[in-house]
């Protein structure tokens, strides 16, 4: 089993129909981390386990989870196509500026294993929502990026969509939205980051991005893969010049919305090679972040909605906006395009876990014991879907300082924490069962 983030999040996914089959609380996760913690809030798997769960049901872990990654795809290019057609944009450009956003490289890095590349797609329909004025629809598509876990983008998407409601008239709207998101992401940072423990700024120096990142296509370091294109960029300030002088689909003040949407998330992005940013980052919620690149999906909508506009803009006649937006459709997925999936070994049906069915209850360790943020510990997190049984271990990296005590007391405390059965690894493969 490769381990990786996609492991953490596919457990998250499975974990509310899982609760839900056995009749519990489907925000709960009831196996990471115990006896030393209660069970803790699962905000990951809102809003999609929804669509994840009957996925996994039908097709398996791996075929569910490689369906839902093509689904965010479409999820994330149609809402940001209807949101640039609420604006009044031809079919072609809106479609065009759909695409964009949909393959923005690093939205799609974001959605190889974490749930940020989905998550973004709340974005372009909680705006598709202002401009139609249905504020529960916004409320609750803003609110929703930080129950789903991801408070860093909601720092950046909640006052980025009440500017734009203020610039586009409807600030009632943005305001309502925006309060409801607050209150969402307090009460995430309530039940899972303020007990986390603290993260070193030297976390954020390492994940820091460069001005060469945003032009080079290679992933190299996943965290400081922020690659724009180089077509794209182009025509989403063309885009903002002729909004800027053109009016036709978007005021001055929507443009300039739009504009530092784009700029301001790059800026941040370079973290600690951008000056005045460990101030901020120490004197803000942002000290709770170690990524600073979290907020580029905002970035990436804006620029989609600005080369949208252009497009539009260049089109004149029914006949010549298919033909440009036909043409841009493929030199956009031409510029956009980065190699960025990989086969992985997949073991769903795992021969020494499914014995565990036949031993007395207990808590689970797997050995060896790893940290609570250790990037194997994921492979656990995979197989505690096959081996529904509580552990001292995790992996979260916002796990409580507790949970780091505990593991570095392991395997020592096996026993006093009830653990009746240990799963040794070697080479990263489960190999023996054992008792404590």
């Amino acid at each position: 089993m490769t381990p990786g983030d996609h492991l953490q999040t596919i457990y998250q996914l499975w974990l509310p129909g899982h609760q839900l089959a056995r009749g519990a609380a489907p925000w709960l996760d009831p196996y990471s981390f115990r006896p030393e913690v209660e069970p803790r809030t699962n905000f990951a798997g809102w809003p999609f386990a929804v669509v994840f769960g009957p996925l996994e049901a039908v097709f398996g872990t791996v075929a569910g989870w490689n369906l839902f990654v093509l689904l965010s795809y479409v999820g994330a290019g149609g809402l940001a196509s209807l949101w640039l057609r609420s604006l009044g944009l031809p079919l072609g450009a809106a479609l065009a500026g759909g695409l964009v956003f949909a393959l923005a490289p690093y939205r799609v890095a974001q959605s190889t294993g974490h749930l940020l590349g989905p998550v973004s797609m709340l974005l372009p329909l909680a705006l598709y929502a202002i401009e139609r004025r249905r504020t529960w629809l916004a409320a609750a598509a803003l609110a929703s990026i930080p129950l789903s876990g991801q408070v860093h983008l909601a720092l950046g998407a909640i006052p980025f969509v009440g500017a734009y409601a203020l610039a586009r008239g409807r600030g009632r709207a943005g305001v309502w939205a925006a309060a409801v998101a607050v209150a969402a992401g307090v009460a995430v940072w309530a039940l899972t980051l303020r007990e986390a423990a603290e993260r070193p700024f030297s976390e954020v120096e390492r994940y820091s991005a460069t001005l060469t990142d945003f032009v080079t296509r290679d992933p190299g370091e996943f965290e400081r893969f922020v690659y724009l294109g180089w077509l794209t960029p182009l025509a989403a300030l063309a885009g903002l010049s002729l909004c800027l002088s053109d009016t036709s689909f978007l005021s001055r003040r929507a443009a300039a919305a739009l504009g530092l949407g784009a700029i301001v998330p790059c800026l941040l992005a370079l973290g600690a090679n951008l000056p005045g940013y460990g101030f901020l980052w120490r004197n803000t919620p942002l000290q709770s972040t170690r990524v600073p690149e979290r907020m580029l999906p905002i970035a990436c909508l804006c620029i989609a909605a600005l080369a949208a506009h252009a497009i539009a803009c260049v089109s004149q006649t029914q006949a010549r906006a298919r033909l440009v937006a036909g043409m841009a459709m493929l030199v956009v997925a031409a510029d956009l395009w980065v190699p960025l999936y990989d086969p992985l070994n997949a073991d769903e049906q795992n021969a020494l876990y499914a014995r565990l069915d036949e031993l007395p209850p207990g808590r689970l360790l797997e050995l060896p014991p790893l940290p609570p943020d250790a990037y194997a510990g994921s492979v656990y997190l995979y197989y505690a879907m096959q081996a529904r049984r509580e552990r001292p271990l995790g992996y979260s990296t916002a796990a409580p300082p507790k949970a780091f005590r505990v593991a570095r007391n392991l395997p020592g405390r096996a026993k006093e924490l009830g653990v009746t059965v240990v799963v040794e690894y070697h080479g990263g493969v489960p190999r023996r069962l054992t008792s404590p």
